[in-house]
């Protein structure tokens, strides 16, 4: 059960600003459990087939036309978990409306755009669309740093330089590292962030620092959060992506859940 002990105090709480309580792993397995039943109740798969495949097919079917833009398959599959917080807010939309007792259909995933904070919510997935970019730029770099101007010439040499070589190890060590340092600037602003917008009138700055208290109040449940949701991610991209529109369906509505335990007005 979630545990009531709030690390904020009542001038805090007065002043209007959110209370940040502590959870454990038991709250993560809950929110996990409440996630698949909000998917059960209201299957998405389909929306998120429609999302996932055309760019998959896109970005394959580039790599095969030219292989220069093979290095940069994996940074822009791995990046998407970047930007998953803010793919994932009709799935928080559709958890607050059960949780209410409101009529709940796939196409309620859109009534987000009708929200009150739905500006605040653009600005702040456009940011998350920037450091995106950034986190391309970056891996391009770092291949070029390490790989100079080669371009493989089929997809089973570039696998053969990249995991039988020195300087593939290099790569994946290195790229590991930073985009590792992008997924955590990201996780610690938008993991509660998108939900309470949604959920609240309240300011992108308030959610963003209300956002990385939860995960400064808990840093050993927060870093478990993550590490799950980028193994099942993973889990779900390794069937050629299909375990992805599963996966992050019931992520967005299990991060909802995680919001509603660790944030309380």
């Amino acid at each position: 059960m979630t545990n009531d002990k709030s690390i904020a105090d009542a001038g805090e709480y007065r002043s209007g600003q959110p209370i940040i309580r502590t959870i454990g792993i038991a709250d993560l397995r809950d929110a996990l459990v409440k996630g698949f039943a909000d998917f059960k109740a209201v299957p998405t798969h389909l929306i998120f087939l429609c999302v996932i495949y055309p760019i998959v097919l896109l970005i394959f079917a580039r790599a095969s036309a030219g292989y220069e833009v093979l290095p940069l398959v994996f940074p822009i599959l791995a990046g998407y978990t970047l930007i998953g917080p803010f793919v994932a807010t009709g799935m928080y939309e559709l958890s607050r409306r059960r949780e209410l007792g409101l009529e709940t259909s796939r196409m309620h995933a859109f009534d987000v755009f009708r929200s009150q904070s739905i500006f605040a919510i653009l600005v702040l997935g456009i940011f998350l669309m920037v450091i995106y970019f950034v986190w391309l730029m970056a891996a391009q770099a770092i291949y070029g740093q390490i790989f100079g101007s080669w371009v493989p010439s089929t997809i089973a040499e570039f696998t053969e330089q990249v995991l039988d070589t020195p300087s593939g190890w290099k790569l994946i060590v290195v790229g590991s590292c930073v985009g590792f340092l992008f997924a955590v600037v990201v996780f610690a602003q938008s993991v509660v962030s998108f939900p309470m917008l949604l959920d609240r009138n309240v300011g992108i700055m308030t959610a963003i620092v209300t956002s990385v208290r939860a995960v400064l109040a808990n840093p050993l449940t927060m870093a478990v959060w993550g590490f799950v949701v980028a193994g099942v991610l993973l889990i779900g991209s390794l069937p050629f992506f299909v375990g992805l529109a599963i996966a992050l369906p019931v992520l967005g509505h299990a991060t909802w859940h995680v919001y509603r335990k660790v944030v309380e007005f």
